[in-house]
């Protein structure tokens, strides 16, 4: 089959052809018809988290066929469409598995990861982490839900009930989020990178009633703020800029660092959380709702052998909205 190949920390994406992978028992076997490319991707390419699967193929918001189920019973038929997210396996059977908290489980294994994914022209998957998703959505639509969408919304959730919520980088995720923070109710804040009139422009289409740089005050407290972007810097930026008693959620797998801060951004009972992973439950509940708003995905479409240059247009910060790799 054919897929973009990563050696390791340093070294490009290469095309290439690998071994169809076996099939296993409570397995699947997939046809990719998308992937949607994250910056957790990118956080991998870029030797920001380690030990990762080599060689390995990456990507986790897999748009597939299932084309092959293994020996025993399955929740798939063959031809049917399944979404395939970044959480691929987990134990079952510790503290945090039993107390449904499976995105914490300490020994987790994680799609394009640990597990080969979805820059590629087919991948065998654990049938149980796979998703049903909602069949009004294109293959190329729906990919962005599969990560920027889930974990987006577990983050979303964390800001309990919110009215006033800040989005800090208005990438794949804010722009799926913002939609059902509105729909919800809720009044939306986003901040682009420094000069970015263009993602400030595209945050107020899609319901922002204000759009400014991360380095700017909003013009009102805030209830809650969700740091999308990497940057440890937006931290004590995020905490300055909601009221006493919100929240902020940091959202990424990675951050730079974040600098000290004073205790007087964190008194009044301010709440500064991270979200890690996502849980099953989450990507059941997200792919009900997601049609219900319902939330349109901007996407930008590339091929699979321009996997390397999404991940630079993403680098580069040259995305509103999110990439997507048309593979089937």
């Amino acid at each position: 089959m054919r897929a973009m190949i990563f050696s390791g920390a340093g070294s490009p994406l290469r095309e290439g052809e690998l071994p169809r992978p076996d099939l296993k028992p409570g397995q699947v076997r997939l046809n990719v018809q998308a992937c949607a490319v994250c910056r957790t991707d990118l956080h991998i390419v870029d030797g920001e988290l380690s030990d990762p699967k080599l060689p390995l193929v990456l990507g986790h918001q897999i748009v597939s066929r299932v084309s092959e189920v293994g020996n025993g019973e399955s929740r798939f038929s063959v031809g049917e469409r399944v979404g395939v997210p970044w959480l691929g396996w987990t134990d079952g059977t510790c503290r945090f598995c039993l107390s449904g908290r499976e995105n914490l489980c300490d020994q987790a294994r994680f799609t394009g990861y640990q597990i080969d994914g979805g820059f590629a022209e087919e991948t065998v998957v654990d049938e149980r982490y796979c998703l049903q998703i909602p069949e009004s959505y294109s293959d190329l639509q729906v990919a962005p839900l599969l990560c920027a969408g889930l974990i987006g919304y577990r983050s979303l959730v964390m800001t309990g009930e919110a009215e006033r919520l800040g989005l800090y980088g208005f990438g794949a995720s804010a722009h799926i989020i913002a939609q059902v923070a509105r729909w919800q109710g809720r009044r939306v804040f986003a901040f682009t990178r420094p000069g970015d009139e263009e993602g400030q422009l595209f945050a107020r289409l899609l319901g922002a009633e204000w759009a400014g740089s991360s380095t700017e005050k909003p013009p009102e407290e805030l209830d809650a703020a969700i740091i999308f972007a990497p940057v440890g810097e937006l931290v004590p930026a995020a905490l300055e800029a909601v009221a006493k008693g919100g929240v902020v959620v940091c959202a990424g797998i990675h951050m730079s660092e974040i600098p000290s801060f004073s205790y007087d951004l964190l008194w009044g009972e301010r709440a500064l959380r991270s979200v890690a992973n996502l849980t099953r439950q989450d990507g059941e509940e997200f792919m009900q709702l997601a049609p219900e708003v319902p939330v349109r995905t901007e996407i930008r479409e590339f091929r699979l052998e321009e996997a390397s240059e999404a991940l630079q247009h993403l680098r580069a910060g040259e995305l509103h909205g999110a990439a997507v790799l048309k593979i089937g």
